[in-house]
């Protein structure tokens, strides 16, 4: 089972390397790779347990979505669409047991909902100035749909099931995946941002395998 884990990580390393110097040739390889050898390690390791088959079938949309947004005719709005499945699939898997009421989750909710409306206005703007007005409401839905997803690894926290190791992971994670599609979003429709797609991809896939070990750590006691 390691043997897949550290293949899936040399493939991350070698699509940032493929996209900090535009080889296409081996992006088109690395980077689907990493998330075939992701998604075989965890069906190793987990089968198809039903606590973490909701993270098996994220990482089947997330590998969807790679493609559909890797092609060289790619569809911004099919990527779109296969990751909003995948962050759905994400919210079930974090919400697997009861959440307690706590009033220090109050201030988190507050946190993420302006962050994501921050953002949410300024891509709406770009959208606008470029004609792509068709695109706001799936974009709107894509980041609600990914914010309730950040809440729910955050929750972690505050959930007596989670040791506090897996939780700060998950969190950590779902962080680095809404920094990913942020700057996603921002390079393309606000303003161009330095190395943006080198700094998209590996927030992406760090926070991919801080997700999955986060998930492995609480639902089978080890990370790895």
């Amino acid at each position: 089972m390691a043997i897949l884990l550290i293949i899936s990580a040399g493939l991350a390393v070698l699509d940032w390397v493929a996209v900090a110097r535009g080889v296409k040739g081996l992006e088109y390889v690395a980077k689907p790779g990493t998330m075939v050898f992701l998604l075989a390690w965890l069906l190793a390791r987990a089968g198809l347990m039903p606590t973490l088959v909701w993270f098996e079938l994220a990482l089947v949309f997330s590998l969807a979505g790679d493609v559909l947004l890797m092609l060289p005719r790619e569809s911004f709005l099919g990527g779109l669409v296969a990751f909003l499945v995948a962050h759905l699939f994400f919210i079930v898997g974090f919400n697997q047991e009861p959440l307690p009421i706590k009033l220090v989750s109050l201030p988190l909710v507050i946190l993420v909902f302006l962050a994501a409306a921050w953002l949410f206005v300024r891509v709406r703007a770009g959208l606008l100035r470029s004609g792509n007005r068709s695109l706001v409401m799936p974009v709107f839905a894509y980041t609600l749909v990914i914010s309730v997803m950040v809440l729910s690894a955050l929750a972690t926290l505050t959930r007596p099931e989670w040791q506090i190791q897996p939780a700060l992971l998950a969190s950590v994670g779902a962080a680095l995946f809404f920094a990913s599609d942020g700057q996603l979003a921002w390079n393309r429709f606000v303003g161009p941002l330095r190395q943006a797609d080198l700094r998209v991809m590996v927030t992406y896939h760090l926070a991919q395998f801080a997700i999955l070990f986060a998930a492995c750590w609480h639902f089978l006691g080890t990370p790895l």
